[in-house]
């Protein structure tokens, strides 16, 4: 059910190829039923699909010439041509994983899947191309930040709600993206409202435009829906302590954070060349989130002190994550599957010296539900790009 509250919509027009296709320039062969051409392969002129692109909600924000506008976009061609392969992955393994994903099978084998066609998909290289950050495939009342580690059965269910965010990246161009699983059509009402808060955010995105206004926007979008589960009504709402973010190189929260409820004072404003996760959750518990359970993601601190390490094994770790990862996110499933053994005594100590942050599951009350959608986007000089906008959502 919606609460009787009226809403302006908007349509946004489609650029060639946020479908995953091509625009004028096609692949040059087609995509195999379990992804396993490479995307460089598939276009090898390098004309990736651009996303979704349109204009500025403000036109007054256009305050240059067409040629001047022409100008410092083309600044941009490289940036634009590693973040469109990177989303151009996205969409295919998105694809290839909302076909296969079904009650009853493992959380730890849906992730492996995906992630091993993701570095398929991206010729997977060290730093320079690759995984962005580990598969979060968080489940009802955990927001976010969960992904099975070693020996977990958890087993995805008919009546569970699963949030599925992977990152993808080209020279450490970062594509954030993503979706709620559901197979039980009770929930559709909590994927309704997050999907349209997340598209509000979209719609206002923009130059100059007031990362506190997005926020009052996106909440009442969030709010103007509830749900109706076995019997009783829940109100929907946003996660207060949960935000969309900045994305820069090789960081995948680059230093501005996108509210998703109203913020009072000045959080700042969007500005020309940025790129941001729009990203929303909804949820119908108390709408705030908490540390809970095991972790399993981590990240260097893009800002690392310097500390002399005591150990060996804490300065090989360090070594590990600094050819592997540097200030990417990981989990320790990657650290298992690059061989290493017995490494979380060193983990705890990099952790401890500041040099590596962990990032526990993020969870809302125990027997409630959340949903997330997200998007990346780019702020062109005369438009924005939903880079990693399909058809799918």
């Amino acid at each position: 059910k919606k609460k009787n509250k009226k809403k302006k919509k908007k349509a946004a027009s489609k650029a060639p190829g946020a479908d995953g296709a091509a625009a004028s320039n096609g692949p040059a062969s087609k995509q195999t039923a379990v992804p396993s051409i490479p995307i460089s392969q598939l276009f090898p002129n390098k004309a990736y699909p651009a996303g979704e692109v349109t204009n500025y909600v403000d036109d007054n924000r256009q305050r240059t010439t067409a040629e001047e506008i022409r100008a410092r976009d083309q600044l941009l061609d490289e940036q634009l041509s590693n973040l469109r392969e990177a989303a151009e992955c996205h969409r295919q393994t998105r694809k290839y994983v909302q076909g296969f994903l079904k009650p009853g099978l493992l959380m730890s084998d849906i992730c492996e899947k995906l992630e091993d066609s993701n570095r398929r998909l991206m010729q997977a290289a060290g730093l320079e191309r690759g995984l962005a950050f580990p598969t979060g495939c968080s489940l009802n009342h955990v927001a976010a930040h969960w992904t099975p580690n070693k020996g977990d059965t958890t087993v995805l269910g008919y009546d569970d709600v699963c949030k599925i965010d992977f990152g993808t990246h080209v020279n450490g161009y970062i594509i954030d993206c993503a979706w709620t699983v559901t197979f039980n059509p009770k929930y559709d009402n909590l994927k309704n409202a997050v999907k349209a808060a997340t598209n509000t955010g979209i719609r206002l995105a923009g130059i100059d435009a007031r990362l506190n206004e997005i926020g009052e926007a996106i909440q009442e979008t969030m709010e103007s829906y509830e749900i109706e589960l076995d019997g009783k009504v829940y109100p929907i709402k946003s996660i207060e302590n949960l935000n969309g973010h900045s994305i820069s190189q090789y960081r995948i929260h680059g230093g501005k954070t996108v509210p998703i409820v109203k913020r009072n004072g000045n959080c700042g404003i969007m500005e020309e060349g940025e790129v941001y996760a729009i990203e929303t959750f909804g949820s119908t518990g108390r709408g705030i989130v908490t540390e809970d359970m095991e972790t399993s993601h981590y990240m260097k601190n893009f800002d690392a002190p310097h500390v002399a390490l005591r150990t060996a094994g804490a300065k090989t770790l360090l070594n590990t994550i600094n050819k592997n990862f540097g200030t990417l996110a990981f989990c320790c499933r990657w650290l298992d599957r690059l061989g290493e053994a017995r490494y979380q005594l060193s983990l705890k100590q990099l952790c401890d010296a500041g040099i590596v942050d962990p990032y526990p599951p993020l969870c809302d009350t125990k027997g409630c539900y959340t949903a997330q959608y997200e998007h990346t986007l780019i702020l062109r000089p005369g438009c924005k790009e939903v880079i990693s906008r399909g058809t799918d959502y």
